[in-house]
């Protein structure tokens, strides 16, 4: 019988994620995989909401901080590179810890992921001059017309993100969230899904004071020094987006932090959506992790 198991903790931004996946790893006396990918990038040190220093001493942790917003990475690269640490960490333990709130990471190990097909320039250059011509609202009708499914996982304030979905649909005719996988990949380990539930008043007040805090931890200035890399996948996010306009002048400072919250919660409620159509996920509330624990054995 093989005991060697994935355990997948899952659920909104802000909801505590990285405390129970802690409590569990020194539980099992393991090691974390991040599947966060914007905290895969080095000079997101706020705005991405990594685990902060005392928390990555606590427990080893892959996949955070490993990139520059200068790489080029993408979910069908994180199946690979995850999976090997995977099958790596699995030789010495029994069961290790993945943390995420991005269904199309999740779904890229425990479904795999289909390669995505080679983009033409003549239609990659297409979708850049649609979202220049008739910006960030027109791609999101796109998407929301050609993939439902896609466009209510996805952070629809991310163009970068938007435009990728775009382009394959352009190129192929078929639904970007067509190319996980119909047909589940085997994996040599078992697979448990836990989802983090709370109230919604109260995961939106949690996500409300994460935001502040990062303004007083110094988000403004993080993103003052990443002006230079604006255009980058990683940096078309909520957190960053709002404060580059900021210091475009397109608003003031206060309402940028506004906007942060607002798109965040929103971000949030699609994340609670989608994890909701997954019935391999067992839901438990944030204050439940003995009771975690027992359901894993």
């Amino acid at each position: 019988m093989n005991t060697k198991t994935l355990i997948i903790i899952l659920g909104p931004t802000a909801i505590g994620k990285t405390s129970i996946s802690i409590k569990l790893a020194k539980h099992y006396n393991t090691q974390i995989i991040s599947a966060d990918s914007r905290q895969f990038y080095k000079e997101l040190k706020i705005g991405a909401a990594p685990p902060s220093k005392e928390e990555l001493s606590e427990v080893q942790h892959h996949f955070i901080h490993n990139l520059s917003v200068n790489e080029d990475y993408n979910v069908g690269k994180f199946e690979e590179d995850a999976l090997r640490k995977i099958e790596e960490l699995l030789k010495e333990k029994e069961k290790i810890i993945m943390v995420g709130g991005s269904g199309l990471y999740i779904d890229a190990i425990c479904k795999g992921f289909d390669k995505m097909p080679d983009i033409s320039k003549e239609i990659r250059n297409r979708v850049i001059s649609l979202y220049k011509e008739k910006g960030i609202k027109f791609l999101q009708s796109e998407l929301k017309e050609n993939d439902p499914i896609y466009f209510n996982e996805v952070d629809i304030q991310n163009p970068q993100r938007l435009m990728r979905a775009l382009e394959v649909i352009y190129s192929t005719g078929k639904p970007f969230s067509k190319f996980r996988k119909e047909q589940v990949k085997k994996r040599s380990f078992n697979i448990v899904k836990i989802g983090l539930d709370m109230n919604r008043e109260d995961l939106y007040k949690r996500i409300n004071k994460r935001v502040d805090v990062m303004i007083e931890n110094g988000l403004l200035y993080e993103v003052e020094s990443l002006l230079n890399h604006r255009n980058k996948n990683s940096l078309q996010t909520v957190g960053y987006k709002e404060l580059f306009e900021h210091l475009d002048g397109k608003n003031s400072q206060e309402e940028a932090i506004d906007m942060i919250k607002k798109n965040t919660r929103r971000f949030a409620k699609r994340q609670i959506s989608w994890f909701k159509r997954d019935h391999t996920i067992t839901h438990f509330a944030t204050n439940k992790t003995k009771e975690i624990i027992k359901f894993i054995g």
